[in-house]
């Protein structure tokens, strides 16, 4: 048998990478409040399969991925996992790219165009933050 029958009976398996890349397509699409029909109406795909990228089931093309960043106006780095080797920072907004409620507060945020509306809410969340940091004096 040689190599080149090979090669054609092999199907390209869906990776650990896929299904990375598909959740995270998933939290940037519901933070915005997309759902997998208009994502899928905007990609030219079936809802059907923009489950199956989320899911990790299908994989998903070079030009493909770059037109869901468009839409999701991410850049397409956004989608792939830390690589050994890179800084703590990332790793951190790795896991907050997996919180949907993270992404949620990062497109409202984004949202408001108002400078001292944004001050005004930048400051309570560092405010609450800080006080999740304090020990209890009770």
């Amino acid at each position: 048998m040689s190599a080149r029958s090979i090669t054609h009976t092999a199907p390209k398996l869906a990776t650990d990478a896929d299904r990375t890349i598909g959740s995270r397509i998933a939290v940037l699409r519901a933070a915005q409040g997309l759902s997998q029909t208009a994502l899928g109406n905007a990609l030219g795909v079936s809802f059907q399969q923009v489950q199956k990228y989320e899911k990790g089931r299908n994989r998903i093309g070079a030009g493909r991925l770059q037109a869901i960043a468009d839409l999701l106006k991410v850049p397409v780095e956004t989608f792939f996992a830390r690589q050994p080797g890179s800084n703590e920072t990332e790793a951190s907004s790795a896991t907050f790219l997996e919180d949907p409620q993270a992404m949620e507060l990062v497109m409202a945020f984004a949202s408001i165009t108002d400078s001292t509306a944004r001050a005004g809410v930048l400051a309570i969340v560092k405010a609450t933050a800080s006080l999740q940091r304090q020990p209890d004096r009770g």
